[in-house]
């Protein structure tokens, strides 16, 4: 069957199949262990930095890899099939945080920080609030000229690797008067005075990934450490997170890409009335049409993460890709648990975790109702 693994080049395969070993051999022995006690293994973030995938886009200069945002997606995409818990934890520090200091951090800045995004410092990106969700600009924390610094005052939450993460961007509003043209993007390090992470979320997926409270009482930030302008973080936040959108994309792909296989090896074995249940019609015509929405969210994973390269626009295929790629992840790992039976609703087969997983795709980095609102205004601007 033609894939769209036939469109990568030579590299690009090799590298997507070495992620992939790396995947089945070293993390996928932990999974079950992970979900269970809701947090990574201590072995799981020195071996990512080790493979190289905690900093693909960074240049070789300052210890990256140099390669490109799709191999970025390749990586989240091959992580996610096994678990997307280790999934979430590289796409963040890839497509939100390095991409973000990497497209506006000032020079020193990037001197300073991406030797230590890729040499052993994860990234958390922090913009939500209690009443700043799908209304991102309505956040309240706040930023006040204190000299040479910036005082931060304010409380964000849902941050997804807050609990192992040293290098936090924070949108804070330095000009509330201005509205959302305040909003400005800072770099705040654990062990700034004043700076603390709160408690860690009981999820429903997902549940290795830390997803923590940041609390911040009056903490002193260097001007230094604004990334960009002051009051164009509402920018920074936008573009970012168009890219991300891109990432969810892949690590839904990856998700339902796992549900399929687990179900084609269950139905392979599994025996009904004298038969493996994968020689019936209805089962196959199952199979056929998880596949069929699997190659399809992944061509339009794909195909935004290229035209993101190109630095061609990508604004309306990115929306699509996650709002597709999140629906199709739904389908397709509760059909697998489906297809499994009785022993799908239990923690003894994987599908159950898969539909776990899947759930949080419609939720963050904007809601499907917010992917739908920006391909409508889109389409309708055309």
């Amino acid at each position: 069957m033609t894939t769209a693994l036939t469109i990568l080049n030579e590299e690009e395969e090799l590298f997507r199949q070495a992620i992939r070993e790396f995947a089945e051999r070293e993390i996928g022995p932990l999974v079950e262990k992970m979900d269970r006690q809701g947090h990574y293994e201590p072995e799981i973030i020195p071996m990512l930095f080790d493979l190289g995938v905690m900093g693909i886009e960074i240049p070789e200069t300052h210890g990256g890899a140099g390669a490109s945002f799709f191999m970025s997606i390749l990586a989240i995409e091959e992580l996610s099939r096994v678990d997307a818990s280790v999934a979430v934890l590289a796409d963040v520090q890839n497509t939100l945080v390095a991409n973000a200091i990497l497209r506006w951090a000032s020079q020193d800045l990037q001197d300073r920080l991406l030797p230590r995004l890729a040499g052993g410092s994860v990234g958390a990106y922090a913009l939500t609030e209690q009443n700043s969700g799908s209304d991102a600009f309505a956040l309240q924390t706040r930023a006040v000229e204190n000299g040479k610094d910036f005082i931060l005052t304010g409380r964000k939450l849902w941050i997804t690797n807050a609990a192992e993460a040293e290098i936090f961007l924070i949108m804070a509003n330095a000009k509330p008067d201005a509205g959302y043209r305040g909003i400005t993007c800072f770099i705040v390090e654990r062990g700034f005075e004043g700076f603390d992470v709160g408690k860690k979320e009981d999820k429903l997926g997902i549940r290795a990934s830390s997803t923590c409270e940041l609390i911040l009482e009056e903490v002193s930030v260097p001007r230094a450490n604004v990334v960009g302008e002051v009051g164009k973080g509402y920018k920074i936040a936008i573009e970012t997170l168009n890219e991300g959108r891109i990432g969810i994309g892949a690590q839904m792909v990856g998700v339902a890409q796992g549900a399929l296989e687990d179900s084609l090896g269950y139905t392979a074995e599994r025996k009904q009335f004298g038969q493996r249940i994968g020689e019936f019609q209805s089962v196959q015509f199952e199979l056929a049409q998880m596949a069929t929405e699997i190659e399809a969210a992944r061509l339009m994973t794909y195909n935004a993460a290229r035209l993101k390269d190109a630095r061609m626009p990508f604004l309306t295929q990115a929306a699509m890709t996650k709002l597709f790629s999140s629906q199709v992840a739904e389908r397709v790992t509760s059909l697998a648990i489906e297809l499994f039976g009785g022993v799908g609703f239990s923690r003894e087969y994987p599908v159950e975790k898969r539909y776990r997983d899947a759930k949080i795709g419609k939720i963050y980095e904007g809601t499907s109702h917010m992917q739908l609102q920006t391909i409508a205004r889109q389409i309708q601007r055309s």
